[in-house]
């Protein structure tokens, strides 16, 4: 339950005690105006909740009502130790023959951004190897990469490339904190999408950990396949996109 009112009085605060409107939908409804009115810009990090209970008058639980009626209508968004944020509007992530997510980002006005995590040599398991077009065990590096939109965690994605043909291309990852850029080191920076596949699940502890995703949210799991001018494969790559923060557009 929120706090009651005894008495109709409106202070500093801007809630109103005593209207008959609860505390915490006045709250939801002050912080959602500040938005529209663009005090609170997309983005923007909101104050701590001790600062806003102090703000309104109220106690923690008649605060926290209030930002997880936001929160579910998709207002604002809380991120496991960053804060909570005013929600973006959903990065429009095209996905085509030549797709690249720095040049993405930065056409919809965004800073792309990389975090080199892992990478190790490893026997191809049978399915990646018929993806790659490859005989079974043979070597391949796999990269694990984050890659963000003005410092927000858009996608963690695990990359595998056949190793003779890629050789030193995790230092080059890890330096540059882009897959493009690498391959362009290696002569082969012109490489295609030859096949995509996508579905949709709940994001696990690993990925809502990388993501800053709270628990209960959905990873759209991209799953493709890159060639290199020949249409020889070269790169397969699952990431996992915050659904929320992306909305994925396939152009023919």
């Amino acid at each position: 339950m929120g706090e009651t009112d005894n008495s109709t009085m409106t202070d500093g605060s801007g809630v109103a005690r005593g209207s008959g409107v609860s505390l915490w939908k006045q709250i939801a409804e002050a912080i959602t105006a500040e938005i529209a009115e663009g005090r609170l810009a997309p983005g923007a990090r909101l104050p701590t909740e001790a600062e806003l209970a102090e703000r309104f008058g109220v106690n923690r639980h008649t605060l926290r009502r209030a930002l997880g009626v936001l929160t579910e209508q998709g207002v604002i968004e809380a991120t496991p130790g960053r804060g909570t944020f005013v929600k973006e509007v959903p990065l429009h992530y095209a996905i085509g023959a030549r797709t690249r997510f720095s040049e993405i980002v930065s056409s919809e006005g965004r800073a792309p951004g990389g975090r080199f995590l892992s990478s190790q040599r490893e026997p191809a398991p049978r399915d990646i190897a018929e993806r790659l077009k490859i005989p079974h065990g043979t070597e391949l590096l796999r990269i694990e990469i984050v890659r963000e939109a003005d410092g927000v965690p858009v996608v963690c994605g695990t990359h595998w490339y056949v190793a003779d043909r890629c050789k030193d291309l995790e230092f080059l990852v890890a330096a540059t904190g882009s897959i493009t850029r690498a391959l362009e080191a290696l002569g082969l920076g012109d490489y295609r999408r030859l096949e995509t596949r996508v579905t949709a699940r709940l994001a696990d502890e690993t990925e809502r950990t990388l993501l800053a995703l709270p628990a209960g949210r959905v990873v759209m799991v991209v799953e493709s396949v890159n060639g290199d001018a020949r249409r020889l494969p070269i790169q397969y790559t699952r990431s996992r996109f915050a659904a929320d923060r992306v909305q994925l557009i396939v152009k023919s």
